[in-house]
């Protein structure tokens, strides 16, 4: 029956290779759990239900992910999206069930256009160097989400701190590097650079299971260590006291947002939903060999049109733009290649929600989860060798796309830059040529998403 559901002999792949993935994925997922709720809450949605509603729409979207679209990639809530929801539009004084409706709109325009086919070739516009240059910048973000989550990396008030003005004779000071080393001398920060080398170690030795094997390890450390909390409870039913979904569920309001003063808003989401999904295909597929000899993802119209449908059933239940997952890499390298990982993490979610006081500590070990997104950052780095750099008109737009990606921490801000100069760049050096009427058309809608939008 697996076999017939999901191909695996002509996957080069097996059941244990397929489940041993889907867990490790859920492994580097599972940490939205609690973070998303509690960004949401920052824009008013109570904790409880929005931890149930992200974990039902990471259930949904990757389920239908395996079982549509026969892909190991998980889809739940986006950390970039759920952000710009809660700090952007909250502070626009746009309420969160306006803010659902946008997701629930923006979803439907996405459907619309990948049912129209305009998705797919808008996707296969998009320049090889620049494809290349989307995994490679996404490795180094991850990377850096790592490094800060660990302690390794830390970072400065925002803005120029205060004693940037008193220099030497009152003269105003360089102000402070955004980053900074972190504090080597604490034990958590130690122990997670312990659980990188052990996880590289097992890597290079293609231990199976490795990434897994060394948060596993990594988290019991600290736990004996006493470096994170004992869970204080086990088991709660899902749906009901604190973890009921009725105040979130089907509170969207789809009428508040069809005005023109919504319009920044809907663009934003709707263009930071498209290339997010788009990097991150690009990215999980240049990591899993996943890509065609063109450098094309496969059939790339079914994981968008479950991206497309899993946004709609976000917003339903009661949460945000949910896509593919970056993180979806570790499962792949881990041999993952079809949809039976995809349904093994969904159903690891779907238990989960019996779970959520025992998780909710687990998500918070930052030196156990952490450590695997600085290597997966690592292996998706080693695609920025199939750039041209050779050829100024390749690698500018490629250079512009990791460098606004990384430097502004934001991945849609990467993937804009880098749209909007390759046409540039190749018509003002007389190849004009090189461009197609796709490229030009994302160029224009990534420049729409700068003048009229709400980048951050």
């Amino acid at each position: 029956m697996l076999e017939r559901l999901f191909h695996l002999s002509s996957h080069g792949s097996t059941v244990r290779v397929e489940v041993l993935g889907g867990v490790t994925t859920f492994f580097t997922t599972a940490y939205i759990i609690v973070v998303n709720p509690a960004i949401l809450s920052f824009a008013g949605l109570p904790r409880g239900p929005a931890t149930v509603a992200t974990v039902l729409a990471a259930v949904f979207g990757t389920l239908l992910m395996g079982l549509y679209a026969n892909r190991p990639i998980a889809v739940a809530p986006y950390m970039g999206e759920n952000a710009f929801i809660a700090f952007g539009l909250g502070a626009m004084g746009i309420a969160w069930p306006q803010a659902l409706g946008a997701v629930f709109l923006s979803g439907v325009l996405f459907l619309v256009i990948t049912v129209a086919g305009v998705r797919t070739w808008l996707a296969a516009a998009v320049p090889p160097s620049l494809r290349h240059s989307f995994a490679a910048g996404i490795g180094l973000f991850m990377a850096l989400i790592g490094l800060y989550e660990t302690g390794i990396v830390a970072s400065f008030v925002t803005g120029m701190p205060a004693a940037a003005l008193t220099g030497e004779g009152g003269l105003l000071r360089a102000p402070d590097v955004p980053l900074k080393i972190g504090n080597l001398r604490d034990p958590a920060v130690l122990l997670a650079m312990g659980g990188f080398l052990l996880i590289a170690i097992l890597m290079h030795r293609r231990v199976r299971g490795a990434i897994l094997l060394g948060m596993g390890a990594t988290a019991v450390c600290g736990v004996l260590l006493g470096l994170a909390e004992a869970p204080r409870a086990v088991f709660a039913l899902p749906f009901t006291g604190e973890w009921t979904l009725e105040p979130v569920a089907l509170k969207l309001d789809v009428l508040g947002v069809l005005r023109w003063s919504m319009l920044p808003a809907l663009l934003t989401l709707f263009l930071m939903g498209f290339l997010d999904t788009l990097g991150t295909l690009v990215g999980v597929g240049a990591a899993g060999n996943l890509l065609d000899e063109h450098g094309n993802f496969p059939q790339v119209e079914r994981p968008m049109t479950v991206d497309a449908i899993s946004c709609m059933g976000s917003a339903l239940l009661g949460t945000t733009t949910s896509g593919a997952y970056i993180e979806s890499a570790t499962g792949i390298r881990e041999g993952a290649r079809t949809g039976l990982a995809a349904v093994t993490t969904a159903g690891l979610f779907a238990l989960s929600l019996f779970f959520l006081p025992l998780l909710e500590p687990l998500s918070r070990m930052r030196f156990a989860y952490a450590p695997a997104l600085v290597a997966v950052g690592l292996l998706m780095l080693g695609s920025i060798r199939r750039i041209d750099l050779d050829d100024l008109t390749e690698a500018v737009p490629a250079f512009a796309t990791i460098a606004m990606m990384v430097f502004t921490y934001n991945i849609a801000n990467g993937l804009t830059a880098g749209l909007v100069l390759h046409p540039i760049v190749k018509t003002l050096a007389g190849r004009a040529r090189d461009v197609n009427a796709g490229s030009l058309v994302l160029a224009g809608v990534c420049g729409v998403y700068y003048v009229v939008g709400l980048p951050h």
